[in-house]
């Protein structure tokens, strides 16, 4: 299957550079994944499209300020790292710029206590393909706070704006820190609206998936099926499982909002088959693709993703590659918001 196949014309000016004050604003687009037909509404519309007895599965995964800027010690050189995967303990795989600086052995010091010592510091342990580096951390304290005072938010590069809300990039049931991305789906739920579901009957359920670069990182080969995707951790716990397996049993709908849930869902769905869903957690590269046939996932909440990215790939196979060209198409022609900050749509 050819990577053109998935490409589109974007003009600039659809770029959501900034997120809406009043999440639920944003606009939704339905589409019919069986007929192709389109609706044009506002997101909070969507509590009209999700019925009583659907389950409504949201990735709790919280994103850390995983991007940090350093120098080199010893050149002084300023260098940025952006973490990608918690390996064990302060080991992490990142991404290294300019990574051509930074051989095996090299250190990187980030921030300065009142006596001028490193706040944090990295060892580089491994050099990885494209600009990749294994580092292991040094610090006192906690790891996670130190992270929070000296890390940035990881923006996508396509956004040039600084956040004034750190949380703006969070969901509002962000829970389990990990990620280098928000899932953006998410980002569009109130409170107000879960409650409100939840009050018509649709059950809400709760999955993690850490977000890294596997979800975004471009597909350089032109023959999209020999794209591999990097693996990301995943968790399902036991009162999912049971509320899935209970929904697959009675054949109510399973709605996954955002990419990142529909991959977890469907990950579980191959490991376990026909057999009842248990809690789980691993890591998965699993490449939905057109042809896929999915096991679990009924419907999905998602954005408008990127010109020939897997992410577009996953929602072609979902709703049908034609189909899905044709809804960017009108959504292009409307005016929608493309990309993390921008509007969304409902695949039924």
């Amino acid at each position: 299957m050819d990577i053109e196949q998935f490409d589109y014309e974007l003009p600039e000016s659809l770029i959501a550079q900034t997120p809406l004050s009043d999440r639920s604003s944003s606009r939704l687009m339905t589409l019919n994944k069986h007929t192709g037909e389109i609706g044009h509404y506002q997101f909070r519309d969507l509590v009209h499209f999700v019925k009583p007895g659907d389950v409504l599965v949201l990735n709790d995964t919280r994103v850390i300020p995983a991007r940090l800027i350093g120098r080199k010690r010893g050149g002084g050189a300023h260098v940025e790292l952006l973490l990608l995967k918690q390996l064990e303990e302060d080991r992490w795989e990142t991404l290294a710029r300019p990574g051509r600086r930074l051989k095996k052995g090299a250190w990187i010091d980030f921030g300065e206590d009142a006596a001028g010592k490193p706040l944090l510091s990295a060892e580089v342990e491994e050099e990885l393909p494209d600009g990749g580096r294994l580092v292991r951390f040094n610090y006192e304290g906690v790891f996670l706070e130190i992270l929070d005072k000296l890390g940035q938010m990881p923006l996508p590069p396509y956004i040039r704006e600084m956040l004034e809300d750190k949380e703006r990039y969070q969901t509002v049931y962000a829970q389990h820190p990990g990620s280098a991305a928000a899932p953006t789906a998410g980002l569009h739920f109130t409170e107000g609206m879960l409650s409100q579901l939840r009050a018509q009957g649709v059950q809400i359920a709760f999955v993690t998936l850490h977000v890294g670069l596997g979800t975004f990182r471009p597909v350089s080969v032109q023959d999209i099926t020999q794209h591999k995707m990097h693996a990301e951790y995943y968790s399902i716990p036991a009162e999912t499982a049971q509320v899935l397996q209970e929904a697959r049993t009675e054949g109510r709908r399973i709605i996954a909002v955002g990419t990142t849930s529909c991959r977890t869902l469907e990950t579980a769905a191959q490991k376990f088959g026909d057999q009842p869903l248990q809690e789980t957690s691993g890591w998965t590269d699993i490449f939905i693709y057109p042809g896929y046939q999915f096991r679990l996932v009924d419907g999905l909440v998602t954005n408008f993703h990127l010109p020939k990215s897997t992410l577009l790939m996953l929602i072609s196979a979902m709703a049908g590659r034609e189909n899905v060209m044709h809804a960017y198409a009108e959504a292009v022609k409307e005016r929608y918001r493309f990309f993390s900050f921008g509007d969304s749509m409902f695949i039924y």
